[in-house]
C-alpha cells in the first residue's frame, strides 16, 4: 500500500475517533454545570488538560464560548468541525480504498454539521446536538465494520483509531488524577458527580457497574480506565488492538521496518498488560498515565517513520 494512502487511512480515523471524544467530552461537561454550578474554573481547567490544550488559549470560562469555539470554529483545529473536517479530506483522497458506504456515512456527517448554526444548537437541545454527533460517528465506524474488507486499509485504520483512543484515555485520566488518587475523608456528593461525568466521558458509566456494581471508587474507576482486558475504550484493550493490528500489517508487508514500532507498541502493551494497581497507586496515578501517553506518541512517531515517510532511495529515484 502507497505510504500516503495508509496515511490517509490512519488520520481518518484519529480525527473521527477525536471528534467523537471531544463532543462526548463537551456534553458530559455541559450537563454536569447544571448540578455542580460551582468552580467553573477548576471545572473547565481539566477538561481542556483532558483534550491536551492550554486553557488560556480560549480565555475565561464562559460555557457557551468555550463550546462553540469547539464545535463550529473553522479557525480552531482541535474543534468538532474543523475535525470532521479533516476526516472527511483523508477519506476523499482514498475513496478508491473505502466502501461507499462508509464515505457516504462520513461526508453525511461532516455535512449536517458544518449547515448547523450554534444558535440552532443552543435555542434548543444542546444535549441532542452532540449526541448526534457521536451516534454520526459511531455509525461511520460502524458501517465500516461492516462493509470493509480486512485488509492493509482496514488495519492502518483500527491503528489510528486505538491510538487516539489509548492517548485520549490516559489524558483523562491525567487530568483527574487528583480526584482518582483521593484517600482522605468520605467523599461527598460533588465527588459521585465527578467520578461519573469521568467514566461518561469515557462511555464506561454502564459497562463499570456491570463490573463493580455501583460502587464507585476512585481506584476501582482507574483501574477499570487503565486496566480492563475487555472495555474498549481502556487503554489496556485499545494497546492491545494496536499491537495486533501492528502484526498483521507487519504480516501483509513483509517488511522489517515494522520491528521498531512493533517493539515500541508491545513495550506499552507489556506496561498495561501486566501493571499491578496497588503499584500504580503507590507510584502516582498521574505519572503511569504520563508514561502511556508518552509511548502512544513513540508509537505515532515511529509509525510515521516506518510507514509513512517514503525510504530515501524512492525520494532520490524520483
Amino acid at each position: 500500500m502507497l505510504s500516503r494512502v495508509a496515511e490517509s487511512l490512519y488520520w481518518m480515523s484519529r480525527h473521527l475517533e477525536r471528534a467523537e471524544h471531544t463532543a462526548r467530552l463537551l456534553d458530559v461537561n455541559l450537563i454536569l454545570m447544571l448540578d455542580q454550578p460551582s468552580e467553573p474554573e477548576a471545572r473547565w481547567d481539566r477538561f481542556f488538560r483532558c483534550l491536551s490544550m492550554e486553557p488560556g488559549e480560549h480565555g475565561g470560562v464562559d460555557a457557551r464560548r468555550i463550546a462553540e469555539r469547539l464545535t463550529f470554529d473553522l479557525e480552531e483545529p482541535s474543534s468538532v468541525v474543523s475535525l470532521l473536517g479533516s476526516a472527511r479530506d483523508n477519506a476523499r483522497q482514498v475513496r478508491q480504498q473505502l466502501s461507499t458506504e462508509t464515505w457516504e456515512q462520513l461526508n453525511r456527517l461532516y455535512l449536517r454539521i458544518r449547515r448547523t448554526r450554534s444558535e440552532d444548537v443552543w435555542n434548543t437541545q444542546t444535549h441532542a446536538f452532540f449526541r448526534g454527533v457521536m451516534d454520526g460517528a459511531h455509525l461511520v465506524l460502524g458501517t465500516a465494520e461492516a462493509t470493509m474488507s480486512r485488509g492493509e486499509g482496514w488495519h492502518f485504520m483500527q491503528l489510528g483509531r486505538f491510538l487516539e483512543r489509548a492517548t485520549a484515555t490516559a489524558a483523562l485520566v491525567d487530568a483527574h488524577s487528583d480526584l482518582l488518587a483521593s484517600r482522605g475523608d468520605a467523599p461527598g456528593v460533588s465527588d459521585y458527580l465527578d467520578w461519573i461525568g469521568l467514566l461518561k466521558s469515557r462511555t464506561g458509566f454502564e459497562a463499570y457497574c456491570q463490573t463493580f456494581t455501583a460502587d464507585f471508587r476512585p481506584d476501582r474507576i482507574a483501574e477499570f480506565l487503565l486496566l480492563d482486558p475487555v472495555f474498549p475504550r481502556s487503554a489496556r484493550f485499545a494497546a492491545t488492538m494496536m499491537h495486533s493490528s501492528l502484526r498483521s500489517i507487519a504480516s501483509a508487508t513483509g517488511s522489517r521496518r515494522a520491528d521498531v514500532v512493533e517493539r515500541i507498541a508491545g513495550r506499552l502493551r507489556a506496561l498495561l498488560d501486566y501493571g499491578d494497581l496497588d503499584e500504580i497507586l503507590q507510584t502516582g496515578i498521574r505519572p503511569f498515565a504520563r508514561d502511556i501517553r508518552s509511548l502512544c506518541t513513540q508509537v505515532h512517531d515511529s509509525i510515521h517513520e516506518s510507514y509513512f515517510t517514503p525510504p530515501l532511495e524512492t525520494v532520490l529515484a524520483s
